[in-house]
């Protein structure tokens, strides 16, 4: 994937300024900043929720444009904060959507389904039939995360998954997408405010301020060189939270 010169205004000054950046097949890259800079409205114009006001974005050599809005989300997937599952369709429904919006045959979505529960470790004979309103907020995100890998995506694109979890439910799913990553070997964009989540997770990080990506690299370029005052901040932030609690644990 690429995306160049993606700019985005909602009447005021642009919520995205010229975004660009590559994307290689298998790498993750995290979208990292304070609130408002920018990073969930670059989300949506990769997969065509927003239109930008200029710029573009290619997936396999193909402009998006090129395609249907509909068509062109289709090979992406989307994981959002909450899972978004629909809560009327059971949680083998849910992970078929895609796959039926592109006409496979019931016995190859079968297939998949079996497959993508056991990756997940929800065995499709034991949670298939179940609603999403029986999960805890790990298995429906686990659930999330299955449906968006279900029609084999080129990319999966990835809004905050993590941050309504418990910091322990947090750590062993981090750790089982970063299993799936390597065994299926999809792309990624994942947006976080966490800056831990993002080293743990990707394999490079873009840092953004108003609307702009003011710095991108692997996370030990960012560390050791930050471009400017707001990427130190960030980078400051898990460090100080680590202090902290090695500190908590030193007194108790």
């Amino acid at each position: 994937m690429s995306a160049r010169n993606l700019t985005k205004s909602f009447g005021g000054p642009p919520a995205v300024d010229g975004v660009s950046f590559d994307l290689a097949p298998g790498e993750t890259l995290a979208l990292i900043g304070p609130s408002g800079c920018g990073k969930t409205t670059t989300l949506k114009l990769l997969n065509r929720l927003v239109e930008p006001d200029a710029g573009e974005v290619r997936l396999g050599g193909q402009e998006a444009h090129e395609l249907s809005a509909h068509a062109w989300r289709r090979r992406m997937g989307y994981v959002i904060q909450s899972a978004g599952l629909f809560p009327h369709l059971r949680l083998a429904e849910n992970v078929a959507v895609t796959p039926r919006l592109l006409g496979w045959e019931p016995a190859r979505i079968e297939v998949q389904l079996i497959r993508l529960f056991d990756l997940i470790g929800m065995p499709l004979s034991e949670f298939g039939q179940r609603f999403p309103a029986e999960l805890s907020g790990g298995q429906a995100q686990r659930i999330g995360l299955a449906r968006a890998l279900a029609g084999e995506p080129d990319i999966i694109l990835m809004d905050e998954p993590f941050s309504a979890l418990d910091a322990m439910t947090k750590d062993t799913l981090i750790e089982d997408m970063k299993r799936l990553r390597t065994e299926i070997g999809f792309a990624a964009v994942i947006v976080t405010h966490d800056f831990s989540e993002a080293l743990r997770f990707a394999d490079r990080i873009a840092v953004m301020d108003a609307g702009q990506i003011i710095q991108i690299g692997p996370a030990h370029e960012l560390m050791s060189a930050p471009a400017n005052d707001t990427v130190a901040r960030l980078l400051e932030a898990p460090r100080r939270t680590a202090a902290a609690v090695s500190s908590a644990f030193e007194k108790a």
